[in-house]
């Protein structure tokens, strides 16, 4: 069978490409054209384009690009049309996505969502959207079964995908890793300022603040995929701030601490078990669009699954030196470091277990016999 997957940025390639594999091995057949990154490009199919032409971030920035991004929209489903495939699967990124999604169901072609968008967060009206355009949605957090379900719309909890990424990954060597990446023998305090520029830009100046603060411990920065060392270079200025190119998870595997910025990366930190503080800093017009229309309590899918408290939360005005600096302290605490084991162990629990990606792979090709 035929199968064409969106994926729009790091997380949705990570993801899409175990779905791959997955659906490799539930179809020996399969034809996959897919858009996504370099980890899709490895398993196999054909790359239509890299998430990197349009990480967009924020809603200013959509507006601003607006229109390169509806060209890409009716390139795609000129794509999709010459392909003929027998399911589109489309990986979050719902600015994108779901309007593909109200064009394949017009035009016959089957639909299936992996990875919800986040519409629990803000304009829940889309499920109307979702519900007419969608014919299966396999959802990765517990809480979001449920949020459907009050909409009249089943879905598929399969898991979450990060508990397979993680799982799989061989261990690394730390005293070798640590030779290669010249980071001596301090303890490590990894940062993670995101993978766009627009946000690596807002975030790493300030985390980066506290670093003089911190002579014992070795900063180090996870460099994204889809950026160059050339544009960390500006942001480096001390010699206690060392730079590690795409190696995020055998980064956190080796951390005694972290600072995140909000995204998928907070739910990685807390399954390899890392302390951290949640921060972001968008640009004004985007914060104050979110604003109005966000009504979550929490922005850290950590949080959020937990439904409460369990890492601390630094957004726009609060995220600074002074704020930063405090926080870090706490979780330098072995007291405070203690209970967040805890914490993280219980978020483990709920998440369920392996196979996320083989009950979705499952799930479609079932569904298309």
């Amino acid at each position: 069978m035929k199968y064409y997957i969106i994926a729009g940025e790091a997380s949705g390639d990570l993801h899409g490409s175990n779905l791959m594999k997955a659906l490799y091995q539930q179809d020996a057949d399969a034809e996959i054209r897919f858009w996504g990154g370099d980890l899709m490009n490895a398993v196999g199919g054909d790359l239509v384009l890299h998430y990197k032409e349009r990480a967009f971030m924020g809603f200013y920035e959509v507006i601003k690009n607006l229109r390169k991004i509806l060209g890409m929209l009716s390139f795609c489903k000129k794509d999709i049309k010459e392909f003929q495939p027998d399911v589109v699967i489309l990986i979050d990124n719902s600015g994108f996505n779901l309007p593909i999604a109200k064009w394949a169901k017009e035009n016959g072609f089957k639909t299936n969502y992996y990875i919800s968008p986040q519409v629990w967060a803000s304009r829940s009206s889309r499920v109307k959207k979702i519900k007419r355009d969608v014919d299966m949605m396999n959802v990765i957090l517990p809480f979001e079964k449920e949020f459907y379900k009050k909409h009249n719309y089943e879905v598929n909890f399969v898991g979450h995908p990060l508990i397979d990424a993680i799982a799989v990954r061989t261990q690394i060597d730390e005293d070798a890793f640590r030779k290669e990446h010249q980071l001596g023998d301090k303890k490590i305090i990894a940062l993670l300022p995101g993978s766009r520029k627009q946000e690596i830009t807002k975030m790493l100046s300030i985390m980066l603040s506290v670093v003089d603060d911190y002579k014992d411990y070795q900063f180090v920065i996870a460099g994204a995929p889809s950026q160059d060392f050339s544009f960390y270079q500006q942001f480096i200025k001390t010699d206690n701030i060392q730079f590690v190119a795409n190696k995020t998870y055998d980064l956190l595997s080796i951390s005694y601490a972290a600072l995140v910025t909000s995204g998928t990366a907070t739910l990685e930190t807390a399954l390899f078990k890392v302390p951290q503080v949640v921060c972001y800093k968008g640009s004004a017009i985007s914060y104050f669009i979110a604003k109005q229309i966000i009504t979550l309590k929490y922005i850290s899918l950590v949080n959020l699954i937990m439904n409460r408290e369990v890492v601390t939360e630094l957004i726009q005005n609060d995220f600074n030196k002074i704020n930063l600096k405090k926080e870090l302290d706490n979780i330098l605490d072995e007291n405070h470091r203690e209970q967040l084991f805890l914490d993280y162990y219980e978020l483990e629990q709920t998440l369920g277990g392996k196979g996320a990606s083989e009950t979705s792979a499952k799930l479609i090709v079932e569904g298309l016999k």
